[in-house]
């Protein structure tokens, strides 16, 4: 008997040996000899990483039709970035309990807000209402060490990341001061009338994964926004974003800014959603619109968005996952009763609200007269793009290409470095939250999973997610932006 056990000994020693000597010793040896891997969890966790990254680089590629002139309006302004906690601490707040409010009407409840998504790790964006105060605290902002300025506003930073692709034009509408001019790619067109003498500022108030201020750590890193911006906030560029694509000719437009409205009033937004639909209804059919949203609080302002309003004449739209809850609350759809999402949103769970939303606010039934047939949702570990078939082509390379941009864009960087990645997605999932469900898993050699739900088609892939992001704002519109640039529209004849 002990004989045996030294023999064993021994050739796990020899086997050690070789494998510490010759690393690239195959592992098929070792299990066909019948002894547990050496390899250490991290180097397993890294060939994951490394295996979806070398995918992505050999599987996406550009649709063989792709767009040449893209109109993006109407929301930009000058983003100026702050750590969260320094701001606050440099204003003389004391740290406390979290509480969210619907708008901002002092320093204490910019700092309830604050702390109320600080310890979520979520995202979102509210309307200073006392312009006095906003000012003094934007001045603070500016003046706080490390403050930075960069290019603001959904519709300018998707335009800024479209404009990165050489043979493509760009025209930008919105509130563009001096300062917002100067930092606009060349290759952005700007109409004159869209020049404004000053500046519309936006703080975005950062803060670190793991980041403590009193009893609030946040578990991951994310940032909170919020301005006094009435330009922004009325869609003041609207009818000249509309009046401009006569000349300018585009094959895409993408709208942004319409959460803006919100901390306007129902008296106003309700008027001027009006107009809005009014305007956007003047754009010819055959171009396709996106709606990239983002994040809002009025139940009754999204009902409008989704049932009445917008909704039904776009014909994509791109969001989160706190604004796909949302969204699903405001309407009574699936998962409605969910007050909010528990670590990394459920697969299922977010299947069934996008198809629901295809279902009931798009096209799936081809008898409707709704526009609405692609749903491009981002969350931190994993991105789905969900689309009614027969209208969007390349869509697995749309998904890979938006995966890869948040993979690389938040840790700063051009390209992704695997070492400074980590991947967060489930690696088996379920299409449904409930039956009929079908079991799916992601395969790291070809990471996009496909199924299927009537006639819409869903697309999941990971992402691999920043360890130490430099820079969380604007990764929305950069996702969105680069999933549009790989997607193809197939005009209705050919559906």
């Amino acid at each position: 008997m002990w004989r045996k056990a030294l023999a064993a000994v021994l050739l796990a020693l020899a086997v050690g040996y070789f494998y510490n000597s010759r690393p690239d010793l195959p592992e098929q040896i070792l299990q066909y000899i019948g002894l547990p891997s050496f390899q250490t969890p991290s180097q397993s966790q890294n060939s994951l990483e490394q295996a979806i990254s070398a995918a992505w680089e050999a599987l996406i590629t550009l649709p063989s039709r792709q767009w040449s002139k893209v109109a993006v309006g109407v929301n930009a302004c000058v983003d100026v970035v702050v750590t969260g906690v320094g701001l606050l601490q440099a204003l003389a707040v004391d740290p406390g309990s979290g509480l969210d409010h619907e708008v901002l009407h002092s320093k204490e409840d910019l700092k309830e807000t604050f702390i109320h998504f600080m310890e979520r790790g979520a995202a979102a964006e509210r309307f200073f209402s006392d312009k006095e105060a906003f000012q003094r605290i934007a001045r603070a902002a500016a003046e706080y060490p490390g403050a930075k300025l960069y290019v603001g506003g959904n519709a300018a930073l998707i335009g800024q990341k479209l404009a990165t692709y050489p043979d493509l034009m760009v025209l930008l509408c919105g509130p563009v001061g001096p300062k917002l001019h100067e930092m606009l790619d060349e290759q952005i067109v700007v109409p004159p009338e869209s020049l404004q003498e000053t500046d519309e500022f936006h703080l975005i108030l950062e803060y670190k994964a793991g980041e403590r201020w009193g009893s609030t750590q946040a578990p991951q890193a994310n940032r909170f926004i919020f301005s006094h911006d009435v330009s922004n906030g009325g869609m003041s560029s609207l009818e000249t974003f509309v009046a401009s694509l006569d000349e300018f000719q585009p094959e895409l437009v993408v709208l942004s800014g319409l959460h803006m409205m919100e901390g306007q009033g129902r008296e106003l937004w309700e008027e001027r959603l009006k107009e809005a639909v009014a305007a956007i209804a003047d754009i010819p059919n055959d171009i396709p619109i996106h709606l990239e949203l983002a994040s809002m609080t009025d139940k009754d302002f999204m009902n409008s968005i989704m049932q009445e309003q917008v909704m039904p004449i776009v014909s994509s739209i791109g969001l989160n996952e706190q604004e796909l809850l949302f969204l699903s609350q405001a309407g009574e759809g699936p998962h409605a009763t969910l007050p909010a999402w528990k670590g990394i949103p459920d697969v299922g769970r977010v299947s069934d609200i996008l198809l629901w939303i295809l279902e009931h606010h798009g096209r799936s039934d081809p008898s409707s007269e709704a526009d609405l047939t692609r749903i491009h949702f981002h969350t931190l570990a994993y991105h789905v793009l969900a689309t009614v078939d027969g209208y969007w082509g390349n869509q697995a390379a749309a998904v890979m290409a938006g995966a890869r941009v948040a993979s690389s864009q938040a840790c700063g960087l051009q390209t992704v470095d695997i070492d400074k990645v980590e991947l967060k997605a489930p690696l088996e999932f379920h299409s449904s939250h409930a039956d009929p469900q079908e079991k799916l898993s992601l395969n790291p050699a070809e990471p996009v999973t496909v199924w299927h739900r009537g006639n819409v088609t869903f697309h999941f892939t990971p992402v691999l997610v920043c360890k130490r992001p430099l820079r969380t704002v604007g990764l929305g519109d950069a996702i969105s932006a680069e999933g549009l640039v790989y997607s193809e529209f197939k005009t209705q004849q050919s559906v």
